[in-house]
């Protein structure tokens, strides 16, 4: 291993290094921004951050990309070709990103990102990012045409769709349901195919969604990290202890309505 000493980046060859070392160097330094490059080929394109050039073009859509990497990501929308495969249950992705997070979401336990509010673990820090937002109260998405604020990308679009008819609804062609995110649609359409890739590797159960697959394996656990406010009880599941203090308590205006167990 090749160390660089400004920075401790660590690298498998010399040649990964002195590459590296014109970052440092500001050998190819962008005069918009100042930020450095290892070669001429990636300042290249990161200065079409600042011009906004878009020279890749997809033929089916007209879609432009500053990347031709990112064209060929984005043809694979049309011809539907999924090259990377999970080896732990055979599912398909467009991308090997894609592959990756799906590995990590839902055949791993690892959690490497803490909440330095709660000290909850995430398997992503999207996931992360977007928890810590319950903590500050933060909502920075807000929508052009009232004054509602949402702190995802994915609340605001269907926020705009249902409430402003702006955008496409995603719909079924077995049953014509409609959906707001595709997402949604695809897990639709593998309850009328019948396909169920998760698997319960306790009971060997298989479900439709990696949600449901992780609330069924609370079955096969007696940790109960959920607690009522009002009177104690532990529960496994959150939506269980917020529906049982609403049964439980008759106080009006109760905030903490569960606690998470250490």
């Amino acid at each position: 291993m090749y160390s660089c000493t400004q920075c401790e980046k660590r690298f498998a060859t010399q040649h990964y290094l002195k590459h590296h070392m014109n970052v440092h160097s500001s050998k190819y330094k962008c005069t918009e921004c100042g930020k450095c490059f290892e070669s001429n080929r990636k300042l290249t394109v990161h200065r079409r951050i600042h011009s906004g050039e878009k020279p890749f073009k997809c033929l089916d859509c007209d879609k432009a990309f500053s990347v031709s990497s990112s064209l060929t990501r984005h043809m694979r929308v049309h011809t539907g070709d999924k090259p990377y495969k999970c080896s732990l249950c055979d599912k398909s992705f467009r991308t090997s990103s894609n592959l990756q997070a799906h590995k990590r979401q839902v055949h791993s336990n690892r959690r490497p990102y803490d909440c330095r509010y709660c000290g909850k673990r995430f398997k992503s820090s999207q996931d992360l990012k977007c928890h810590v937002y319950t903590h500050t109260g933060a909502k920075p998405l807000s929508c052009r045409h009232c004054s509602d604020c949402f702190t995802q990308h994915r609340q605001l679009k269907t926020h705009l769709l249902k409430s402003h008819n702006e955008g496409t609804w995603f719909t079924c062609h077995i049953c014509q349901k409609k959906f707001s995110q595709n997402g949604n649609l695809k897990k639709h359409i593998l309850r009328h195919e019948g396909v169920k890739p998760y698997v319960c590797y306790e009971c060997s159960k298989c479900f439709c969604t990696s949600t449901e697959l992780k609330h069924h394996q609370l079955k096969h656990s007696d940790y109960k990290q959920f607690c009522c406010g009002s009177c104690g009880k532990y529960f496994k599941r959150k939506d269980s202890v917020v529906s049982h203090f609403n049964r439980c308590s008759i106080k009006l205006g109760y905030v903490n309505v569960f606690a998470r167990r250490d």
